[in-house]
This record gives C-alpha cells, sequence and structure tokens, in this order.
C-alpha cells in the first residue's frame, strides 16, 4: 500500500502534493496556466483510490470536452485506475436521463436534436422569418445562453441582451417560442435541454436523486470558471448535502462567459463553501521566462488573477548552455518574446510563413508550432501562405482526424487485415495496408489536400511505431476504436491553424498569435469593460499556450486604412520591430531605433 501511495504522489511539487493529499472536499484548486491541473486532478484521484477513501466506481470527474474527458481516462488507466466516470456535463446528465426515463416516465427519453439550426429553419417559417445560415446560428446562440442561464422566453425578453440576427426582440421572442413548439411536437431535446431535464428530474424525483447519489460520493470538476448556472446548479443537486467535492480552474481563462459561463461560482468558492481547503498553484511548468512574464503583464491587477512563475527546470532547460532545446521537444526553441508589425495582411501571412519555415529549417518540428488568431475567417491568408512555403497545416474546428475519409478508410482496411494471418511485425502489416491505399514513403513536396491526407495516413503509421513491443495488428485496431470512441487523435506532423478559443488547454513549443490589432483583439464588437476583459483573457489563454517563443505580429493597414495595435500588445512592454527590421535581425544586422 506505501507503494500504491507513493506512485501517486511521486513527482507532485508542495503545492501539487497539497491538492493531492487533501481528499475530502470542499477542495478549491486555483491552477494557473502551465502549473500542471490535469496532473493534479488524476493523481489525486488515484491516491484517494490507493489508499481507500474512494472506490473509483463513486468518483466522477466532470470536465467540458470529450477529449478532455478521454484524456482524464487515459491518464488514469496510466496510474492503474479504472472505473472512474470521466464524463463532460452532458455525458453525463444524457446517460443519467437513458437510464431513469423509462422508470420515471413510462416511455423511452426524448430523441436528440442533431441539428439546431436546421429546426429553427423551420420553426423560422412558421412564423414568417427569412433568415440565412449566420441569422440562425445567432438565434441559437441566443436559445443557448437563456437556457444555461436558466431563464425562461418571458425572461429573456426583459433581459436587455443586444439585437440578434438584426430582429426585433419581439421577432426573436416568437421564433423561439416557435422552436421550442416544433420540439416539443418532435418529442426532442436539444443539447440544454438534456442539462435541464436532467436537473428537473432529480428536484421532483426523490428516489432518483437518491440513487445517483448513492451511484457518485466523490465530485471533481475541471474547468471550474467556465461553469455556467444551469451546469453549477445542476452539480449541486448531484452533490445533495454532501460536500465531496473538489473545484480546478483559473479564473484569468475565462472565455466563455458569452454562453453563459460565470467565473463568480470558481471565486466565490470560499463564501459558498465556508470550510473549503484552497490551493494555489502558480509555478509554471510549460513556458519559458518571457513567456511567463508577458502573460503576468496582460494579468496583472486583474481579479483572480494568479502570478505565474516559471519553473526553474523549464528555464534551465530552454534558456542557457543549449538556446536551442526544450526539454523533451528535440527542437530548436530559443526563449522569446517578440512583436512584429507588417505594412498589410499578405505581409503578415508571409512573413509569419518564412519564419515558421525557418524555425523548420533550424530543426523544429511542425507538430511544435502553432498559429492563433481571433476568428476563423483569419486563417484562409495563412493557411495559402504557408501552403506556398510548402509547410503542411491542420485547422483546428475542421474534421475530426477519426472522421477523415482516409483515416476512416484506413482504420476498415486495417480491422480487415487483422483477421488474416499475420507477418508478426506490426509496422510492417500497418505499412503494407496504408500503401495499399496509396500511400508513399515520402510526402509529397506541395501542400494541400494530397499532402493532408499524406499526413493523416502517415500518424496511424507512426502510432503503430510506437506500439509497445509484441503488439498484434488486431490489437493494435481495437485501440485505435477505442482512440475513435475517446476522441484520442495522434499527433499530425503538421502546423496548427486555431482560433484562440479552440486552442484553450493545448499547448505548443513555438506560438504565432497573429492579426494583434484594435478590432481583432479585441474584437470590434467588445465594447463594455466587462466584454474587454474577456479579450484580455482571451489573449492571455493565447500567449500561455507557448512553450518557448512567443511570436506576436500585426499590420499596420487594413481594408479600411490604418490600424493601431492592439492594447494587449502595448501592455506587455516588448518593443515592437518592423519586419524590415525583422528581417535585418536575422541577417545579423541591428534594427533601426525607434
Amino acid at each position: 500500500m506505501t507503494n500504491l501511495r507513493e506512485r501517486a504522489l511521486a513527482g507532485l511539487d508542495e503545492q501539487q502534493r497539497e491538492a493531492a493529499l487533501s481528499l475530502r472536499g470542499p477542495v478549491c484548486v486555483l491552477a494557473g496556466a502551465g502549473t500542471g491541473k490535469t496532473r493534479v486532478i488524476t493523481h489525486r484521484i488515484a491516491y484517494g483510490v490507493d489508499t481507500g477513501t474512494y472506490s473509483p466506481q463513486r468518483v466522477m470527474a466532470v470536465t467540458f470536452t470529450t477529449k478532455a474527458a478521454g484524456e482524464l481516462r487515459g491518464r488514469l488507466r496510466a496510474l492503474g485506475i479504472d472505473g472512474v466516470a470521466a464524463r463532460t456535463f452532458h455525458a453525463a446528465a444524457l446517460s443519467q436521463l437513458n437510464y431513469f426515463w423509462p422508470t420515471v416516465a413510462g416511455d423511452s427519453a426524448p430523441t436528440l436534436v442533431d441539428n439546431k439550426v436546421r429546426l429553427l429553419a423551420h420553426a423560422s417559417d412558421t412564423v414568417g422569418l427569412r433568415l440565412d445560415t449566420a441569422a440562425l446560428r445567432d438565434v441559437a446562440a441566443e436559445i443557448e445562453w437563456r437556457k444555461t442561464t436558466m431563464r425562461s422566453i418571458e425572461q429573456y425578453a426583459h433581459a436587455g441582451r443586444p439585437p440578434a440576427a438584426r430582429l426585433p426582440i419581439d421577432a426573436l421572442v416568437d421564433l423561439q417560442r416557435a422552436y421550442e413548439k416544433l420540439k416539443d411536437e418532435r418529442r426532442a431535446l436539444d443539447f440544454e435541454d438534456v442539462l435541464l431535464a436532467c436537473a428537473g428530474m432529480l428536484e421532483a424525483e426523490k428516489r432518483v436523486a437518491a440513487a445517483v447519489r448513492e451511484q457518485y460520493r466523490h465530485f471533481t470538476v475541471d474547468e471550474y470558471q467556465d461553469v455556467s448556472p444551469l451546469q453549477n446548479r445542476l452539480l449541486e443537486l448531484w452533490l445533495g448535502d454532501r460536500t465531496d467535492l473538489c473545484v480546478v480552474g483559473d479564473a484569468s481563462q475565462t472565455v466563455y462567459s458569452f454562453a453563459g459561463a460565470d467565473s463568480r461560482y470558481l471565486l466565490d468558492f470560499q463564501h459558498t463553501h465556508p470550510q473549503a481547503r484552497v490551493v494555489r498553484l502558480e509555478r509554471n511548468y510549460r513556458s519559458s521566462e518571457p513567456v511567463v512574464a508577458t502573460a503576468n503583464a496582460l494579468m496583472r491587477g486583474r481579479a483572480g488573477a494568479l502570478e505565474l512563475k516559471a519553473s526553474p527546470a523549464v528555464v534551465r532547460a530552454i534558456e542557457p548552455t543549449d538556446p536551442g532545446a526544450v526539454a523533451g521537444s528535440g527542437a530548436s526553441a530559443p526563449a522569446t518574446a517578440t512583436v512584429t508589425a507588417y505594412p498589410n495582411d499578405a505581409a503578415e501571412a508571409a512573413g509569419v510563413a518564412r519564419s515558421i519555415r525557418a524555425q523548420l529549417r533550424a530543426g523544429a518540428q511542425p507538430q511544435d508550432i502553432a498559429v492563433l488568431y481571433r476568428a476563423h475567417a483569419q486563417s484562409l491568408d495563412f493557411d495559402s501562405a504557408l501552403a506556398a512555403e510548402g509547410v503542411p497545416t491542420t485547422v483546428l474546428g475542421g474534421k475530426r482526424f477519426f472522421d477523415i475519409p482516409e483515416v476512416r478508410q484506413a482504420v476498415m482496411a486495417l480491422r480487415g487485415a487483422s483477421v488474416a494471418p499475420s507477418q508478426g511485425d506490426l509496422v510492417r502489416d500497418v505499412r503494407d495496408v496504408l500503401r495499399s491505399l496509396g500511400m508513399t514513403d515520402e510526402p509529397p513536396t506541395a501542400g494541400g489536400a494530397l499532402r493532408d491526407s499524406w499526413e493523416a495516413r502517415a500518424a496511424i503509421l507512426r502510432l503503430a511505431e510506437d506500439a509497445a513491443s509484441g503488439t498484434t495488428l488486431r490489437t493494435f485496431t481495437d485501440e485505435l476504436q477505442a482512440r475513435q470512441r475517446d476522441h484520442h487523435e495522434p499527433t499530425r506532423r503538421t502546423v496548427t491553424l486555431s482560433t484562440l478559443h479552440a486552442a484553450k488547454g493545448l499547448e505548443w513549443v513555438h506560438v504565432h498569435m497573429v492579426g494583434m490589432t484594435e478590432g481583432q483583439l479585441p474584437i470590434s464588437y467588445a465594447s463594455g469593460p466587462e466584454q474587454i476583459d474577456e479579450e484580455r483573457r482571451l489573449a492571455y489563454v493565447g500567449v500561455t499556450r507557448a512553450r518557448a517563443s512567443l511570436s506576436l505580429s500585426f499590420s499596420r493597414f487594413g481594408g479600411r486604412g490604418p490600424r493601431d495595435v492592439s492594447r494587449f500588445v502595448q501592455e506587455t512592454g516588448i518593443r515592437t520591430i518592423d519586419a524590415d527590421d525583422a528581417v535585418a535581425i536575422r541577417g545579423g544586422r541591428p534594427p533601426r531605433g525607434r
């Protein structure tokens, strides 16, 4: 037992260890970016199971994305822990609805709306409205906000929301009523209804609430700064009068307020739970000193902000004797934070692409590089510029890896091959199957669809190369299908293009944050102080994705004339270098003075 306990606590620093040892709630872990919160969550649960304090079947770990839940399950399995329910709020609620609905209502649970926009289009026809897809998406977002903040349609009408889809409030209310009526007629629930229905069932049916509370005794909630009033209400109903709750979050990373997230649940946790133990994680194990300094400059003095401290181990790995080495990365990674100005958007895209090409030539791996932007529409210029440099890319928010046609085809072919006699060499077997589907040993020289397909198949081959010795083709295909279920995607050797929102929770050795102007970040429609603060937190999220180097850039002129550099860039205190100066520096000549 002693060895098991020490295994769960091994490698934790003093603050992480304090959190892992705090097995009885309420516990609040304030975890800054890169401070190892996922490690703390999993090791805390493992320590609780190893000491007999928790039964794994009585633990629920709640997070916000299917991918994050899959990662939690994977890390727990690596620690020898099976049986813990690691789920999103929606997955847990849906499971409970499907299980209890037949006994409560006497029939099967309603179906789920697979496309809210399509249903809204039908509803708009019934009230005489003709809306395009963008307008329907805006209305869908309003419905989601109304439900996650637990408002009725009547309360929504008086909430003072800004106009959506250019519709007057009366028309918007009529459309929402038509949507709900149509949904009821089809006996369907949308995404938010799942949480509402589960909460309603737990409130109305005491025996159901008792059964859920008997099943789950210990709760851990990740990204607690992003919970909505509806999610928090459901959490309260799961807990009942128990206090075995551990919440983990960072108020500086609250970037979903527009969707109903409320960081006050995290910030006020000590007041709502007076007996709570609070642990602060501020030692950053991800980023170099310049990146950490930039992040701190952005958030200094803000409510709930944590003062990050760069880990000496990370600083030593990146900065002194070998400025090109990041621990475990094998990449050229000088520790820098820079700001570069370009004359226009095209020049910025081309300049960033050239910089990335130079990083690759210096030894960086493409999967260690990301280009981050505020709006998805910004991706096109950078994708095109990188393709012109022959750099393969993946745009986050596109198709999931296992939904790519070439990947689906490969998994099916591998599954079929797994029933035939094997050569006994997994890598050779997988390579032969992929070659039969058209994969070549060398990638296409240009970017585009052919290169994307090659990279996807190459990622499958690398999984085979990394598999444990003795893994059979059948076992390998079983693992592929498990990855598909858990949305556990392999790493592709491509540069990542991503919005700042989609980048949350991820990290890269080199990060290029582009379009850093007023009107782009902060976005033009962010007018009030609360909206500007949300944009600031989004910038903080982007900055803290970088491990070694952070490159901020902007263009001085756009479609409507001159642009002002983002206030967030100015607050970092980093000197701006014009593009021609950046070229001069790369060529060994000092920049002109400013």
